[in-house]
């Protein structure tokens, strides 16, 4: 939120006071606290009559300092909070007449006392700091008290806001805020942290995480589910401004030496990514939203797939297993599918996972509307005129409260009814639409559950199906999202166009996300919105067949490959067999996103953070470790993409580029850029037509383009992410030596030199050396 007009004015509407002075220090556990007045106190009258703000500074966990900033202590705002996994630790506190230091980790809190301000360091270097007016509490539309006798005696009426900022370096970037489709760098624009369903090619996204990162090294998380507005070099250009309303503002200041270890403490703090089954890495084949289907038409989807030996693992119903005019009263339309049991019993039999779509509002027509009423299972009016309803894509619709443990245990019941049909994931749709002229039954102030409903609506699906079918096999289809939902995978990126300009806007949203602390991420190939032409169609297969998941689906029409023309089914077989071939590589960079938080979709500037040409890039990503794709946005084939330094192999054509420059290539439908880091060791598996196989028969390692005497190694999971072998190699000059820890089963290894010549051996002992 702007509270300033320029640089040395402030708007009319506000009344601020600024920390002027660290006019007391105390130590309190792990921690110190500050008193900071609106002006410098030198005298007994000065403490009169004037704005203190308390700051806390605090260890949270391992390079991870929570900060508070409170005015009225008191004030209670019934707000919603982050489940949050503090670890402090020791810390260590300095008082001197000019200044307060706390040191916990790596992390150095300095506070100036006599010119207000504090500096947040690591290992000796300044990260970002906050000075001559950058912590505020400010008093917006504020009237003038009244001391007339009478009912308004004394009141003050304003609505308040709390205000932290901290400095940018000159060529500082700022990335994240969740899932955003406005430029990736943001610097220069205005977030506001408030889900909304807004499509993908505007400022309103599904999902906000009032958390960003920074080329500095740092993170910063706001701890709070509010409308978090952030003024991103925006407001001062030296600064990244961030806002709440109400009378404390808390934040986190998180410090890593990369990008990797910042998502590391955050998720950590804010909770780690489950690890989705292997399965939801194979692709998911929809009904798509409005075309008709009952179970002919289903087993001909399914059949057509399998005629045309184009593997697939999951089938999505979407909307329309309910009755329309009904959703979703979680009951199945009878009239197009008599036998629901014996059908998801015989496409189980074919192989296949199943998937049915939800969302958390039901019909006023739906079959269990009156039964949830009763039972005051649905947000109220605020007015106290009874249940909140909107005729907002279903008639008098109204919302769950899931704030209701009893209402939460209805809504988990219904989806294990689902699960004990056969079904075995959700696509948790839609969560943004909640009002906020409403009470919730735990007293929950409205404004601030609107982001928080998509937590605990998705925790309530999670976990009812976790308890079906265990940890390790929950997974969801979700749209809406803040900070603590990657605890939930999978989300998807919502409703796109059938365009190329949409294309690579979902994909800067996804990569946003991954920025946010989301290990994992999909979209829908080709488009939801219209229907794609065979390119779009082809190009933006292989897009989505080298994400974490995997989908087709649309809203008009059915997204079978045969629909656009004969090549689409090649291309669409091809990419699902290189994607389950690649599964031993992908599941264990799936297991790291798991363990650490590490997305596995990642940034270029999160992989390559020392170079400055990736500090901008968003239409190429990082999968894994050692795989760079750059998906094709252009009718002409012509892929344009950048290589950071070292040698690079693509994995289709096996063209060798050397790094360090921008290149630019035409591709047919059955390749793209898609290369592989020098010096990698890439596992690749033998099964090409399932994504659920053991990794380990008739492995093949892969060690691409070796440089001396850099040894690498990779870990190879099951389909528990259990490690059941770990490979190394190195190359001496002369030789490549490859260990394994173990040698249950023959390994194939191929070495690819710098030349592309491929040399060949069969590892039958755990130690074996190969002369170049």
């Amino acid at each position: 939120m702007k509270f300033t007009e320029g640089y040395w004015l402030r708007s009319e509407r506000v009344k601020p006071s600024y920390a002027a002075q660290a006019f007391e220090v105390i130590e309190i556990p792990n921690g110190m606290r500050i008193l900071a007045p609106e002006r410098p106190i030198t005298s007994r009258a000065d403490a009169l009559d004037l704005t203190v703000l308390q700051m806390d500074f605090v260890s949270a966990g391992h390079n991870d300092i929570a900060v508070s900033i409170t005015h009225y202590k008191a004030y209670e705002k019934h707000e919603p909070r982050f489940v949050l996994n503090t670890k402090p630790e020791a810390v260590k506190v300095e008082v001197s007449e000019d200044e307060a230091l706390m040191t916990a980790g790596d992390i150095t809190v300095r506070v100036n006392r006599k010119q207000f301000g504090y500096t947040f360091e690591a290992n000796g270097r300044v990260l970002t700091s906050s000075g001559f007016r950058n912590t505020g509490y400010m008093r917006w539309d504020a009237e003038p008290n009244t001391f007339k006798p009478g009912p308004h005696y004394f009141e003050q009426k304003y609505e308040p806001y709390v205000l932290a900022e901290l400095s940018l370096k000159p060529g500082e970037t700022v990335y994240g805020f969740g899932e955003k489709f406005t430029p990736f760098v943001k610097n220069g624009q205005t977030v506001t942290c408030w889900n909304e369903d807004g499509g993908t090619a505007s400022d309103v996204s599904y999902k906000c995480v009032p958390f960003y990162i920074t080329s500095e090294n740092y993170g910063i998380f706001v701890d709070h589910s509010s409308a978090v507005e952030f003024e991103v070099a925006s407001e001062k250009v030296e600064y990244v401004s961030f806002s709440v309303q109400g009378e404390e503002l808390r934040y986190h200041f998180m410090y890593g030496e990369t990008p990797a270890d910042i998502l590391d403490v955050y998720t950590s703090l804010t909770g780690r990514p489950a690890l989705p089954p292997a399965w939801s890495f194979g692709l998911w084949l929809s009904t798509s939203f409005k075309p008709k289907y009952d179970e002919e038409i289903t087993s001909e989807l399914i059949s057509g797939m399998e005629k045309r030996n184009i593997p697939f693992s999951v089938f999505h119903f979407d909307c329309y297993w309910l009755k329309g005019l009904r959703w979703c009263d979680f009951v199945w339309d009878k009239e197009q599918f008599s036998d629901v049991k014996g059908m998801l019993s015989r496409y189980h039999e074919r192989g296949l996972k199943l998937c049915a779509w939800i969302n958390p509002y039901v019909s006023q027509y739906g079959e269990t509307f009156d039964e949830l009423c009763k039972k005051g299972y649905f947000l109220m009016r605020a007015d106290g005129k009874g249940v909140k309803q909107v005729d907002n894509w279903q008639p008098g619709l109204a919302v769950m409260d899931f704030t209701n443990p009893d209402a939460r245990k209805w809504f988990a019941d219904r989806i294990k009814e689902l699960l004990d049909l056969g079904i075995d994931c959700i696509k948790t749709d839609f969560g943004e639409r909640i009002p906020t002229d409403v009470t919730y039954f735990d007293g929950s102030d409205p404004t601030d559950m609107h982001n928080m409903y998509s937590v605990f609506y998705q925790e309530t699906v999670f976990k009812a199906i976790e308890e079906v079918k265990g940890k390790g096999n929950a997974v969801l289809f979700a749209r809406s999202a803040t900070a603590g939902c990657q605890q939930f995978p999978i989300h998807w990126g919502g409703d796109c166009f059938a365009s190329y300009p949409s294309m690579a806007e979902s994909l800067r949203g996804g990569l946003s996300l991954s920025a946010s602390g989301y290990g994992f991420w999909s979209h829908d190939i080709s488009g939801f919105e219209s229907t794609a032409k065979p390119d779009l169609y082809k190009r933006w297969v292989q897009f989505g067949l080298l994400s974490t998941q995997s989908r087709l689906h649309g809203s008009d029409t059915y997204r079978v490959p045969w629909i656009f023309d004969e090549e689409s089914n090649d291309v669409v077989r091809s990419f699902v067999n290189l994607k389950c071939r690649l599964m031993p590589y992908l599941y264990r960079m799936a297991v790291i996103s798991h363990e650490k938080g590490t997305p596995v979709m990642r940034p270029m500037f999160f992989s390559f953070p020392g170079d400055p040409a990736c500090k901008y890039l968003d239409l190429q990503y990082m999968l894994g470790d050692s795989l760079l794709v750059a998906p094709i946005f252009n009718e002409e084939g012509r892929g344009e993409f950048y290589l950071p330094e070292g040698k690079w192999m693509n994995l289709l054509d096996d063209e060798i580029l050397e790094g360090g420059r921008y290149y630019s290539r035409t591709y047919d439908y059955m390749h793209l850029p898609l290369f592989v880091k020098g010096n990698t060791l890439l596992p690749v598996g033998s099964n090409a037509q399932t994504p659920e196989y053991d990794y380990t028969k008739d492995l093949t390692l892969r060690y691409y383009l070796p440089v001396t005497n850099k040894e690498v190694q990779i870990e190879i999971p099951d389909l528990t992410g259990k490690t059941v072998l770990t490979a190394s190699a190195v190359y001496d000059g002369k030789s490549v030596t490859v260990t394994l820890d173990k040698c249950n089963n023959p390994v194939n290894l191929e070495i690819i030199k710098d030349s592309g010549e491929v040399i060949k051996k069969t590892l039958t002992d755990t130690k074996t050396s190969v002369e170049l």
